[in-house]
């Protein structure tokens, strides 16, 4: 079980609400997040109520501001808690539609896409075991997407609006 704790302001102060379960639609409890503090769990925040815009992935710890977690703004609005998973972990990345093009298979964190893949785009995916976090830059930065078990033949399917990936990581291994 999973408990975050949403704060209006920065350095966790202000009006706040505990979260134990995913939550569509956050705006009845507060305006606007400037802090955070996760205390069990590993969670994907989202910009937009019923899990719609920009994804922060956060895990166990405290987020003072919203640059610590990478966020663009102060608009958390849905939150899902990324199920345990103590399993394998598989993931195909390929560099075309509909599954097409070169492939490669994974079962770790990648780090750096074009060095592993030498392509900076993914068109698609099949993820196996596990959940997996997409980034649009190399060493995990930049917009976060989260992928559970299934496919994606294009880009838009995980909620990306370009197909660069620049690195990846298995979401639920993380602390």
């Amino acid at each position: 079980m999973g408990r975050i704790i949403f704060y209006e302001d920065r350095n966790f102060q202000g009006r706040s609400y505990e979260c134990s379960s995913d939550c569509s639609d956050l705006s009845s409890y507060f305006s606007r997040c400037n802090s955070i503090k996760v205390e069990s769990g590993n969670w994907i925040l989202y910009e937009h109520p019923n899990f719609k815009g920009y994804q922060y992935f956060l895990r166990r710890g405290e987020y003072p501001d919203f640059q610590h977690w990478m966020g663009v703004n102060d608009s958390i609005r849905s939150c899902h808690m990324i199920p345990q998973h103590r399993g394998s972990y598989r993931i195909k990345v390929y560099e075309r539609e509909d599954f097409r093009g070169q492939v490669m298979e994974f079962t770790d964190d990648c780090p750096h896409v074009f060095e592993q893949f030498r392509f900076h785009d993914i068109y698609s995916c099949n993820v196996f075991d596990g959940y997996w976090i997409f980034y649009n830059e190399p060493n995990y930065r930049g917009h976060q997407y989260y992928l559970r078990p299934g496919e994606y033949k294009k880009y838009t399917d995980w909620g990306a609006i370009n197909s660069t990936v620049g690195s990846f990581r298995r979401a639920a291994v993380l602390h």
